[in-house]
């Protein structure tokens, strides 16, 4: 249960409020006095039973209170993780030429020259926990081969919302792991589909099969123990990873799944089915996780399975963050929502021909520009397996609290301009503070939710070109003018800010100086984005996460900006930025949102997808 301190005073108290978790106790029913000790001027002749009473009481107490957690267990949802940490020191990219390491560069620290810590990346997709899609096997129609069709075009960018989840059915097939030769992956084959089926149900369209051998759990390690994840494997040293044979692959084809995942780094058994087993399932649409992990935390069935990552165009696999939610009503529902495609994309495509990352308004005040690394060229494919050097924000993206705030223990000395602004935000906000709340350490509770959209298109046109460059300033009376209209904020929904700006302005160069470049140098308004104030008065409300369809939470106005990101990381909220196709949504069907973004270790950003699940018309 999330609890949030009542509001005290004006908006923004001194201190910052938090959100905590507090266990609820049942009654007890904990005996009176007399009951325990005897009525004070009765004198019991049988002493001798007391004893038995009060063990009796005892454990009357003690099963009533394990039945009222057993209620609230099943009551409430639950999110579990199932990516893999990407680390420079683990194994969570391919060990063979040409494939890139994977990398992080903190390219700004809080300090003199910047007030935020900015992460650049070079990731590619399969670092980690990773999502494959048709084109990694299925050559385009345009090359007439004979692996050729329409899912050749496929790419991360272009599948629909509704497939990236569904209900976990999870195949347990632990007594593969370690079962076969030096170099060799043991077999998952129908037999263990069909095991499945007998003690559980017959799968269907909207089910995503996990193959859950436990071996990322007992093999993803630092190196040097993280070589037997795969380098040892490749080496035939030790046995290969559990995987279907392309017969598994065409028997769930069969059954209508569309989804699957594995606990083993890649869905292709060693030595030599690898391809045949990947084309198997991509050539009727499939998509799978690579590189999940903690699946025996899962049920056998119904729990919501979900994989989102980055949207790059044209990516043959991609980079994700799997996650599923256990309890409750919820699972059931996002399941119907997915087996009923019912979903919208929230994430626009990264490509480097579109404006992805500020360019600053000052010379030097840039962040990394998007950029598609090419690295290994498939002929049959006519594709080029690649990576990307990115900001950690490029696109949709988490905004984490360690990104505006200092670790504890850090004194950073700002600019001049800097200690002015923070002396005038503490005077009015209280503290600071400090946190490390990174990317990886985000709750994924804290980015999915109820949705609430407020739209503020209207704010549009309000500044006067005179003062520009300026962005809009959403207020806590926009809020509530909302909540008179809709109902209340509710603690752990997922406020998003309708502001229309990147449906308008987004666009491929040379077209693109409506996003960033023209509103910052005051060639244009800026977006409309939320003040301190705002953020204070969510958190009273109980919000975690502020979402946006602009650019980002702050606008262009750089103390107005710093301020907003230091009231949403001083009091434990996060940010999701870079949306669109916000009035798609059906905000009269119960939208739930859901983000997650990549399981980076130490990163101040967190590149991911968002996606809006809603319930039928008779839900």
């Amino acid at each position: 249960m999330t609890c949030v301190r009542p509001p005290r005073g004006d908006l923004c108290n001194r201190r910052p409020l938090f959100c905590a978790r507090v266990p609820v106790y049942c009654n007890a029913g904990v005996l009176p006095a007399a009951a325990r000790f005897g009525h004070p001027r009765r004198q019991y002749r049988h002493w001798g039973l007391l004893p038995v009473v009060l063990l009796l009481a005892h454990c009357l107490a003690l099963q009533h209170m394990a039945a009222c957690a057993g209620e609230r267990a099943q009551g409430e949802s639950r999110f579990l993780d199932h990516s893999l940490l990407v680390a420079p020191d683990y194994p969570c990219t391919w060990p063979a030429h040409p494939f890139p390491r994977f990398q992080i560069v903190r390219q700004r620290s809080i300090g003199p020259a910047s007030p935020y810590n900015v992460d650049v990346l070079l990731i590619d997709g399969n670092t980690g926990t990773q999502l494959d899609v048709p084109p990694h096997s299925v050559a385009r129609p345009d090359l007439n081969r004979e692996k050729s069709g329409p899912l050749g075009l496929a790419y991360t960018d272009k599948i629909e919302a509704w497939q990236f989840g569904g209900e976990a059915c999870v195949v347990d097939v632990r007594d593969l792991l370690d079962q076969a030769p030096n170099g060799v992956s043991p077999l998952v084959r129908p037999e263990h589909v069909e095991r499945f089926e007998r003690q559980h149900r017959r799968l269907r369209f909207g089910d995503v099969v996990l193959f859950r051998s436990d071996y990322s759990d007992r093999y993803y390690r630092p190196y040097p123990e993280g070589r037997r994840f795969v380098a040892d494997v490749l080496e035939r040293k030790v046995p290969g990873y559990p995987d279907p044979d392309p017969e598994c692959m065409e028997f769930l084809a069969a059954r209508g799944v569309m989804a699957l995942g594995t606990d083993s780094p890649s869905m292709g058994p060693l030595p030599d089915l690898a391809e045949p087993t990947h084309y198997a399932g991509l050539k009727y649409g499939m998509i799978w996780t690579e590189g999940a992990t903690n699946l025996g935390a899962l049920p056998p069935t119904g729990a919501f399975y979900c994989m989102l990552g980055p949207k790059h165009e044209g990516g043959p696999y991609g980079e994700g963050r799997a996650f599923s939610i256990v309890g409750g009503e919820l699972p059931q529902r996002l399941i119907e929502a997915c087996r009923n495609k019912r979903a919208i994309d929230l994430s626009p495509t990264l490509s480097p021909e579109y404006p992805l990352t500020s360019p600053g308004a000052l010379a030097g005040e840039h962040r990394q520009v998007y950029l598609k690394i090419n690295f290994l060229y498939s002929e049959y494919l006519d594709l080029w397996h690649h990576g990307h050097l990115m900001d950690s924000m490029a696109g949709t993206h988490l905004v984490p609290p360690a990104y505006a705030l200092p670790a504890e223990g850090a004194y950073p000395e700002y600019a001049p301009e800097v200690r002015g602004w923070l002396q005038e935000y503490e005077k009015k906000y209280g503290p600071r503070g400090t946190s490390d709340m990174t990317a990886e350490k985000v709750p994924l509770e804290w980015t999915c939710g109820e949705l609430r959209v407020i739209d503020v298109r209207m704010l549009a046109g309000t500044t006067r070109p005179a003062d520009w460059p300026a962005s809009p300033e959403i207020t806590p009376q926009h809020v509530q003018a909302y909540e008179q209209a809709n109902g209340a904020l509710n603690p752990g929904e997922v406020v998003l800010f309708f502001t229309g700006h990147l449906d308008r302005y987004l666009r491929p160069r040379p077209h693109d100086a409506g996003v960033w470049s023209d509103p910052l140098l005051g060639k244009s308004e800026g977006w409309p984005a939320p003040g301190p104030d705002t953020i204070c008065y969510l958190k009273q409300r109980g919000i975690r996460c502020v979402a946006t369809d602009a650019p980002d939470l702050g606008g262009v106005d750089p103390k107005r900006a710093l301020m907003t990101y230091w009231a949403l990381a001083s009091r434990e909220m996060v940010g999701v930025e870079f949306l669109h196709n916000v009035g798609s949504i059906p905000q009269d069907r119960r939208p739930y949102f859901l983000f997650a973004a990549l399981k980076i270790r130490d990163c101040h950003g967190g590149p991911g997808r968002a996606i809006v699940l809603y319930s039928g018309p008779e839900e």
